[in-house]
């Protein structure tokens, strides 16, 4: 049997059987959706930014779908029609003859080829494309707005904000980008059928480890020196009087002189430091694991928390790690008086407008039905206290007092979601302790081990305070006022 005949025995039954409404319809479908797919793209790359995150679920995810349905379907039709003739015994013994000699159906087999050549490469690109897509800041922060509104608002006004959601939510390698994909899985059900959580909570029991997300750009072990902070706060008097504290925060690792800083003490090599925690948010430590520097394991227990051993069994059981302080490293939420503190350090909003701190915070803490109504409320009432309480600043400084009153409504926006039942100080912040416990969950002097040592809650132990709420003199020897 030479070729010619080898081609024409497997293309007789392909070519007889695939004349059905199935086959067809899945052609139609693999060659519409490509189509539009090459469209799209051409548009995609025309764009002058990325696409609005609904267009790109369309471009990436849907036409792909389509295009991958149309070519089952090919040969389901040819399936169906097989067993149905056969079924009837009107499966032909042999199928109808194909003449190759025909210069029309030549052209229409090199173009079968060919099409099929296209798809392969379609198929490729469009996963490629689907699977960046799925990985993109866009997708991740827009798709599902709602859901996600808070996170994103968050992480656009943070350090991290050019970082790609996915280098900290996955990280390097297949096993958790395959587990990520899993779990998104779950998640399209929760946003579809509205199940999901209000608030979003923090999703550190199911994060990747921080030595392989967070450690692939930061090295605690690394970390040398002090930090010096230099923070100011405003009072709640005419002149918003500011306050500044200034202080040297022990941030190092360890030191050749021998010194221990809070991420040498705390992240040295190897796993130094595990707790139990008994609340989903872990602000309730019992008992905490530290590996001396002799390799004994002690253990503290609190004094002021009870627990059972069923609760210490149910608990969660956590080697320290990066997140176990910062906790909301790219998704941090304000508190009322310190945001309003940085946006008048920030000059934002004036600090010269008589009792703006006061006002400001005021306002932001009220609770208001919408976060446009919010947004509403919240401007009017610093126009409206200007103008009633200093019409002469108010007409002499009017777009001072604007600017003011926009810049404080953004906080509330910055902060606070109704719809997603988010609110001040609904995600505690590890980091510091004067919004939430955070250092002092341990660090909180009674924490004790049965040999009588506590864990330290010595001021001086991580951070040396050069001048508290006062008007420093260090800043104007340093220059810096």
């Amino acid at each position: 049997m030479n070729v010619d005949e080898g081609v024409k025995k497997w293309l007789r039954p392909f070519y007889f059987l695939g004349q059905n409404p199935i086959t067809l319809t899945g052609a139609v479908l693999t060659t519409s959706s490509a189509l539009t797919m090459i469209a799209f793209w051409v548009y995609d790359v025309l764009l002058p930014g990325p696409p609005h995150p609904y267009i790109g679920i369309l471009i990436f995810l849907v036409l792909p779908g389509i295009f991958v349905l149309g070519l089952v379907l090919c040969p389901i039709g040819v399936g169906i029609r097989w067993r149905a003739l056969r079924t009837r015994g009107e499966l032909p013994a042999e199928y109808p003859k194909v003449d190759l000699g025909s210069e029309t159906l030549r052209h229409g087999l090199l173009l079968i080829m060919l099409a099929t050549l296209v798809n392969l490469l379609l198929i490729a690109t469009a996963s490629y494309r689907g699977v960046a897509y799925m990985d993109s800041v866009q997708f991740c922060g827009q798709t599902c707005h709602t859901v996600m509104q808070p996170e994103f608002t968050a992480y656009q006004n943070s350090p991290h904000s050019h970082v790609d959601c996915v280098s900290c939510h996955i990280g390097p390698g297949a096993g958790w980008f395959v587990r990520s994909k899993l779990s998104g899985v779950r998640q399209v059900f929760a946003v579809t059928f509205h199940t999901y959580s209000r608030p979003i909570p923090s999703p550190v029991k199911y994060l990747r480890p921080a030595r392989e997300t967070c450690e692939q750009c930061h090295w605690p072990q690394r970390f040398t020196g002090d930090k010096f902070l230099v923070t100011t706060s405003y009072k709640d008097d005419e002149k918003n009087t500011p306050q500044t504290t200034v202080l040297l925060m022990k941030v190092g690792g360890r030191t050749w002189q021998g010194g221990v800083g809070i991420h040498g003490r705390h992240l040295d090599e190897g796993s130094r430091i595990r707790y139990i925690s008994i609340d989903e948010a872990r602000q309730v430590i019992p008992v905490v694991y530290y590996t001396d520097d002799s390799g004994k394991v002690v253990t503290y227990t609190s004094t002021d928390v009870k627990t059972t051993p069923q609760q210490l069994e149910k608990g969660d059981h956590r080697s320290m790690d990066c997140v176990d302080c910062h906790n909301r490293p790219t998704h941090t939420f304000e508190m009322p008086e310190s945001a309003v503190d940085k946006r008048i350090s920030q000059g934002v909003i004036a600090p010269d407008l008589p009792f703006i701190k006061k006002k400001a915070a005021e306002l932001i803490k009220a609770d208001y039905p919408s976060r446009d109504e919010a947004r509403k409320r919240i401007v009017a009432g610093i126009d409206d206290f200007y103008r009633t309480t200093y019409p002469e600043i108010y007409q002499s400084r009017r777009t001072v007092v604007e600017q003011s009153a926009q810049q404080t409504a953004n906080i509330y926006l910055r902060n606070v979601f109704p719809d997603m039942r988010l609110t001040w100080g609904t995600h505690p912040n590890n980091i510091g302790h004067n919004d939430s416990p955070g250092c002092f969950r341990c660090h909180d002097g009674n924490h004790v081990s049965p040999d009588g040592k506590v864990i330290t809650n010595d001021c001086g132990a991580c951070h040396t305070l050069l001048a508290v709420d006062e008007n420093p003199k260090i800043l104007t020897d340093l220059g810096m006022k």
